[in-house]
């Protein structure tokens, strides 16, 4: 069927059986997973076993399982979607007749999240700590409207009662109900919305309940994105990589995760995953799994104290030497569920049905049952030889940590699919970030994100073309990665699979070739422009995308021209082809003539570009100030995310206007609102006062800005006495061209001992001559054998420090400061 399996999820993991019949791919034995955690006598709801497929073939295990079992006797299951605040005052506003200004105003004033039931608990008192800043006080203006007279007040106290009502139905997104008989035997059954499928009308608890089978088919991307990685290695190497049979002790795979570069690695790939991964220096499987199991809110903690004793900064002690035999993988530290439960029956010889029933009250804070089992455990323990002292401070350690306990068969089942990423992306990572980037192509920020990461390996990413990329992300002969047609908007499924299948006989020689060849139903106007627009055609006869828009005297544009010209001389194919004598193939069609037009600015090309993309992909408009923002700036955009931390500094940062909007506040005063873009991140900033009045000549579209701003403290709330978010003071702002002339005071260059040789001083020397100006020159030269360091002060020269020197020091490979 070729549907990609994962290798288990969750208790299933510890059965052996599952092992045995390929259900699950990880072995129990080997890992100390226990069977127990999954079913045993005391277990009183029949488990499940939650399967994961790979997400684009998730819908042919479903064609399977209708085929096999009929559609009569599967169906999905149904959830029901309850109001929550803000809909139940939108749509009781709406039965009311109450304006629509009015019923936003009122939703607007609804914390994200918040619910009315809990609002209108709160004393008065206890807004200020349950909510911040402005929301406390949209919190505060709500409950002083609900007390009205008017249609306002009504809205929201039949919304209150409202909150929580049914709304509407959904259908499950992995739940699938199999019935031995016809499926109206045992559950009510209804229909859905872009389902063939019946739903159950019961949800997913009562269903289970009611002693149905209930099977998770969930999709996981991740497998998607192995299986991709698998057949591009395939493509490009002739290698069949069997990826449940990778060595688990590769080198590289654990170098990378000591680098904590997990950028696109499952569950490994967040910032604060990467710091541990970097202090932790996995060099074992079981180090994965532990990682897995500890990086979660409550476990979280332990992480240090994990890491300090497998590099030996801290003693590995254990309570008792029979718990050696279960907490040496995890440094003495209890990290699993299934720690305790062998520990249970190895300390005080509890069954293992017993010792599940631990973990479940532990872990769900049963106190009536603990207090059951806590003598047991203790008496039993002593009977066994242990100090009874030190079995209390066991137990009391259990109870504070069993909560936060993870599943061990869960984490190294998934511990072991981030292993495969990490193996994919160590050995074969253009591969790897070929079909990262495919499998994330529809969301533009981790697009965005991925090519970042793909650039910070070394690897390049081309734009769409039409003689090399395929649907999805691929790697050429020369091993960068080339975007997917796929990922252009405007492009169609249809007109990318002519582009690729037409292509088997032969790179297209023209965009005339293109278009002679590919069938002209599936790619229309709307296709050519977006391929054009996103570089696909640039390697059919250069680089200028504005001929393809150029308009000759009739008002058609080239692309126009150039879809006429193809549908004639398809026409004209087809009619010799119907035509005994074959006449028509003597009629010559005469290709259009190129336009001769100029081509557009970076600026315009690099926008256009975006339009169709999402995002730049040949350049950046700011590559041109790369000298600029390295030298004068001492932050970026990602710094408005962290504004708190940062009051009381001085930030200067630069960018492109990418909208901007003037306006007149209701005391008829100007002021403006700007979106700045940098390489990392867009925000929008605003612009009262004086401070508007003197930089609003900057404020065009399309304008490099260099921005200097002080980080101050938010203005004090008069009803809680607290200052809000930090605001911004903007002290300078100039245009991003003129930094360098403005802000340059000195060019220092850097030299080692043996670099410092007669010729490259005399290239040296004339490019300086051609550069002489007003800024200081000074000149370091280090000798770090013999530790010796010489600084001087060029008396006789001074230079204009420009782009164009810093390209030539560039290009004569020297090292230089400007400040």
């Amino acid at each position: 069927m070729g549907v990609a399996v994962g290798p288990g999820r969750g208790s299933a993991a510890g059965s052996a059986v599952a092992y045995c019949l390929k259900i699950t791919n990880v072995d129990p034995i080997h890992y100390d997973l226990l069977f127990e955690r999954f079913l045993n006598p005391d277990r009183v709801s029949m488990p499940d076993i939650d399967i994961d497929f790979d997400d684009e073939n998730r819908y042919k295990v479903m064609d399977y399982v209708i085929e096999k079992y009929g559609s009569n006797q599967v169906a999905q299951i149904i959830t029901y979607g309850t109001m929550a605040a803000k809909s139940s005052i939108r749509d009781t506003a709406r039965a009311l007749d109450l304006p629509l200004m009015d019923a936003d105003r009122v939703a607007k004033l609804i914390p994200d999240f918040a619910k009315l039931k809990k609002m209108f608990a709160l004393e008065e008192k206890e807004i200020g700590s349950k909510f911040r800043g402005e929301d406390a006080d949209n919190v505060r203006e709500l409950l002083q409207l609900s007390e009205g007279n008017d249609l306002t007040a009504d809205t929201i106290q039949k919304a209150r009662i409202l909150e929580g009502s049914v709304r509407n139905t959904g259908v499950h997104a992995c739940g699938v109900i199999i019935t031995p008989d016809d499926l109206t035997n045992f559950v009510p059954v209804a229909t859905a919305k872009n389902s063939d499928l019946y739903v159950t009308q019961f949800d997913n608890e009562v269903v289970e309940s009611a002693g149905l089978l209930k099977m998770d088919f969930l999709g996981l991307k991740t497998l998607s994105q192995i299986k991709d990685t698998v057949a591009i290695i395939k493509e490009r190497h002739g290698i069949d990589i069997d990826i449940e049979a990778i060595p688990l002790d590769d080198p590289k795979t654990y170098e990378l995760f000591q680098r904590g570069e997990t950028t696109g690695i499952f569950q490994y790939e967040s910032v604060g995953m990467q710091k541990y991964m970097r202090e932790l220096k996995p060099t074992q499987f079981p180090d994965l799994i532990a990682m897995n199991a500890l990086y979660r809110p409550g476990p979280l903690e332990y992480i240090p104290e994990f890491i300090a004793r497998k590099h030996g900064d801290k003693e590995i002690v254990y309570d008792l030497e029979a718990c050696e035999e279960y907490l040496a993988e995890t440094y003495g530290i209890t990290v699993y569920q299934e720690q305790v439960m062998l520990l249970s029956q190895k300390l005080a010889n509890f069954s293992k049905g017993d010792a599940d029933v631990l973990r479940k009250a532990m872990g769900k804070k049963q106190m009536a049952t603990l207090m059951k089992m806590k003598p047991k455990f203790l008496d039993a323990g002593e009977k066994n030889g242990h100090d009874r002292e030190v079995l209390e401070k066991i137990w009391k350690d259990w109870e504070a940590f069993a909560s936060y306990a993870f599943n061990k068969s869960h984490s190294t089942c998934y511990a072991w699919i981030a292993y495969q990423t990490a193996y994919l992306k160590a050995n074969y990572p253009a591969e790897f970030m070929a079909a990262t980037l495919s499998n994330n192509m529809n969301n533009i920020k981790d697009v965005t994100k991925f090519m970042d990461e793909c650039r910070r390996m070394g690897l390049d990413v081309l734009g769409p073309d039409v003689n090399e990329s395929n649907y999805k992300f691929t790697v050429n002969k020369e091993g960068a990665v080339r975007f997917g047609m796929g990922a252009v908007k405007g492009l169609g499924h249809g007109a990318v699979m002519t582009i690729i299948e037409n292509r088997k006989d032969g790179p297209y020689k023209s965009i005339f070739d293109l278009g002679k060849r590919i069938d002209l139903r599936a790619a229309n106007k709307k296709s050519f422009e977006a391929l054009a627009l996103s570089g696909g055609f640039d390697s059919l006869g250069g680089e200028n995308r504005a001929l393809y828009f150029h308009a000759a005297d009739n008002g058609q544009t080239f692309l126009e021209q150039v879809i006429k010209y193809a549908q004639k001389y398809q026409e004209n194919e087809n009619s010799a082809q119907m035509s005994i004598f074959g006449e028509a193939s003597e009629v010559q069609i005469p290709e259009p003539m190129l336009p001769v037009c100029e081509s557009w600015g970076t600026m315009e090309k690099l926008k256009r570009e975006k339009e169709v993309v999402g995002i730049y992909i040949s350049g950046h408009p700011l590559d041109d100030y790369k000298k600029e923002m390295q030298f004068f700036c001492n932050s970026n955009l990602n710094a408005m995310k962290v504004l708190p931390e940062l009051v009381g500094k001085e930030l200067t940062f630069a960018g492109v206007i990418s909208s901007v909007s003037h306006m007149m506040s209701k005391q008829n005063k100007p002021w403006g609102m700007f979106t700045l873009e940098d390489y990392d991140e867009s925000h929008e900033f605003r612009m009262f006062g004086e401070e508007y009045l003197k930089f609003r000549h900057f404020l065009i579209p399309n304008t490099f800005v260099h921005c200097k701003v002080t980080v101050q403290q938010g203005w004090i709330d008069k009803k809680t006495g607290k200052p809000r978010d930090p605001r911004l003071s903007f002290i300078q702002m100039q245009q991003l061209q003129d930094v360098m002339q403005h802000a340059a005071k000195n060019l220092t260059l850097e030299f080692s001992l043996n670099e410092v040789l007669e010729s490259k001083i005399q290239t040296l020397k004339e490019v300086l001559d051609k550069h002489t100006g007003e800024q200081f020159l000074y000149i370091n030269i280090r000798d770090h054998e013999e530790k010796i360091a010489l600084d001087m002060t060029s008396r006789m020269q001074k230079v204009s420090v420009n782009s164009e020197l810093l390209d030539m020091l560039d290009n004569l490979d020297i090292t230089y400061k400007v400040g």
